[in-house]
């Protein structure tokens, strides 16, 4: 990394302290608060987390050892038994929660539903009947494939509720995609709808699983339950499909929660890798339950009034965490969007939280940028005034990106918590506690108590600061990935072996790379294979793509290497222009003369392609990997399941 690349986040010296008032009410209300909490779960982590398990979970048998690590298979809470689904629903029903709105959705078309808690577990009890009665027991892997309905989370948690492992498959995905995904979870059940609502369009789910059943090529499925929501017509399969509406009236809404070992596995959630067949992520009970349930209690400072949305689905990493599974441990409310911003409606999520006066609002770097090309007129045009927190998730975010939502969205008075996890670490890694941390624009900050992170070189050693690494994590923590389902092999090279144990130490390794400032302040550069070797200098494809769009003509950009025979790698940049602006020669001379002022002569693009869009995965990440074969004139290859729009790919490849 050389050291004008460094220089580019982008000399970036802006501090925005905890304001007084919120800190005063946080659940950790300083710095040095922060640090001693810190300290104490590095030197003494089973000590502080087995107290955590034991203040904030229900057990129906508290544990024999809260860690036995083997490296690199941990198991925590060893021998104690609880549930999830009795954590999130049943403990609640004995205080006045039992009468708090626990789940507040709202449809795309404008329909809405409010359940509380007890409405809540009456209908993930009747569900977990039903699950029953067409043959899913303890251990079955159960596929679900839904729209954002309240039946995606009641179907989560009535899994949960009887033991069942549910694999959920994002609703975006196609029906082989979701074919390949039963097949390798060798699901017995599958719970989908008749259809969704998304962007002004019947999206026909059942359709999509009729084909990825067809011809009996997942034999492992027997039944599929569906539920109804557009009232579509629906093929149903006779023998195999059963109408939810249908079943319910026929079971209980008695269900008790099953004791569960604290190492039964809670769900398989599949991530694409760069090539080969997506990985099936394995998430084991108790250890999650306490990681997701603290992660977003701390570092969302969540407060038993606080109306939280997290914009995501769930069928990712982030809906499980932050719409399921935490906030409902810890007792909240929270709002579930089936929508998404679109023509009809571009303001739509500033509608939502003006209507539910909702006071958290966790979103997407790439939601974020959208948000600015739309217009402050949208925003500006509600009241947002419930808002206290903002977050965001998925990739680094850019200051100006950053800036903007502190300013338009937050009103320069509420803290943006930037976080940095996967899918494999469960919950939060690398975030703010809004009470306690100086925030920087396009800094994750500190590692969250418990996780003892470190920029590294690869033989392990710690590089000095402003210099570029891999980010590690030394210890294990509750919400750790366990293995890759049916391929330990797999999950041991993939995390473990990149960088190989030292002295003893074990290093989690899961493709980013970081730098660490003066402050001791964690940079996120995006992934190791998003580094650009140019002349023997390693660039951060982030900090040439902040500099892009720290340029007012620039709505957003995206950064990939292309062989060079001279200088190893040159830079193509895939730009997106702000809407008043045109692509010319002159402003492409411009950008790169601007990526030189920023960073430096070396960090100059070879190359801008204009265009409108870019290849994204369905959960807003920006595929730089197809963008690397584009720019070097190659076949696209390797699993493109998560991409959300294909004609993305043909249009650049016309312009290329």
């Amino acid at each position: 990394m050389s050291e004008t690349a460094i220089e580019s986040i982008l000399h970036e010296e802006r501090i925005f302290q905890p304001p007084a008032e919120f800190a005063a009410s946080a659940h950790v209300k300083s710095l040095d608060e922060y640090k001693a909490l810190y300290d104490r779960a590095a030197k003494d982590p089973e000590g502080f987390w087995g107290e955590l398990a034991e203040r904030e979970l229900d057990w129906f048998e508290k544990w024999d050892k809260v860690l036995d690590w083997q490296p690199p298979v941990a198991k925590w809470f060893v021998n104690g038994k609880l549930n999830i689904s009795h954590n999130c629903l049943d403990r609640h029903l004995t205080t006045w929660r039992k009468n708090k709105a626990a789940l507040i959705w709202e449809g795309e078309p404008g329909d809405s539903r409010t359940l509380t808690y007890a409405q809540l577990h009456r209908e993930v009890c009747q569900m977990a009947n039903v699950l029953k009665q067409l043959g899913v027991q303890k251990g079955d892997v159960v596929g679900i494939y839904m729209p954002m309905i309240p039946e995606a989370a009641i179907a989560m948690l009535a899994c949960a509720r009887i033991g069942a492992v549910h694999s959920v498959v994002f609703g975006g995905f196609s029906a082989e995609a979701l074919h390949d995904r039963l097949n390798g979870a060798e699901a017995k059940a599958v719970i989908t709808a008749d259809g969704g609502f998304r962007k002004d369009k019947v999206i026909t789910l059942k359709e999509q699983v009729d084909k990825a059943l067809a011809n009996n090529t997942v034999p492992s499925v027997q039944k599929v339950l569906v539920v109804q929501r557009t009232g579509e017509e629906t093929h149903m399969e006779p023998g195999r499909d059963v109408w939810w509406h249908e079943a319910r009236q026929n079971v209980s809404a008695d269900c008790p929660a099953e004791p569960l070992d604290s190492e039964d596995m809670l769900f398989i959630l599949y991530t694409s890798g760069s090539t080969g067949k997506p990985k099936g992520v394995v998430h084991t009970t108790g250890g999650y339950n306490l990681y997701s349930h603290m992660t977003l209690k701390w570092a969302f400072d969540l407060q038993e009034t606080d109306i939280f949305w997290c914009t995501a689905d769930v069928g990712w990493i982030t809906g499980h965490s932050y719409i399921v599974y935490g906030p409902l441990s810890n007792g909240a409310t929270m709002v579930m969007y089936e929508g998404v911003p679109r023509p009809s409606n571009p303001g739509c999520f500033w509608d939502v939280v003006e209507k539910y006066g909702v006071t958290i609002f966790y979103t997407a770097p790439t939601a974020i940028r959208s948000f600015i090309k739309a217009g402050d007129q949208h925003p500006n045009a509600r009241d947002l005034s419930s808002l206290r927190l903002l977050g965001t998730v998925g990739e680094p975010i850019n200051p100006k990106a950053w800036m903007w939502y502190y300013q338009v969205i937050g009103d320069e008075r509420c803290p943006v918590v930037d976080t940095w996890w996967q899918t494999e670490t469960g919950g939060f890694m690398v975030t703010p506690l809004p009470g306690a941390t100086p925030t920087k624009p396009g800094s994750a900050t500190f590692p969250f108590p418990g996780i003892v992170a470190d920029v590294v070189d690869l033989d392990g050693n710690p590089v000095g600061n402003s210099e570029g690494g891999y980010l590690v994590v030394k210890q294990p923590w509750p919400g750790m990935m366990r293995t890759v389902y049916k391929n330990f092999e797999r999950f041991r090279r993939s995390y473990w072996e990149h960088i190989p144990p030292k002295d003893g130490q074990y290093f989690y390794f899961a493709g980013d790379g970081a730098r660490k400032d003066e402050d001791g302040y964690i940079w996120i550069m995006g992934r190791v294979d998003d580094v650009i070797n140019v002349s023997g200098h390693r660039l951060g494809t982030m900090e040439i793509e902040s500099a892009l769009v720290s340029h007012p003509s620039v709505a957003e950009a995206a950064v990939v290497g292309k062989p060079d025979e001279i200088r190893g790698e040159s830079i193509v940049a895939f730009v997106i222009l702000e809407e008043e602006y045109e692509p010319t020669d002159e402003l492409n001379k411009e950008l790169k003369q601007h990526v030189v002022e920023e960073i430096g002569a070396i960090a100059r693009p070879g190359e801008i392609r204009f265009s409108d869009d870019l290849p994204k995965t369905r959960s807003g990440k920006i595929m730089r990997r197809l963008l690397r074969s584009l720019a070097s004139g190659q076949e696209i290859s390797g699993d493109t399941s998560t991409l959300q729009d294909r004609g993305v790919l043909d249009k650049l490849r016309g312009g290329a």
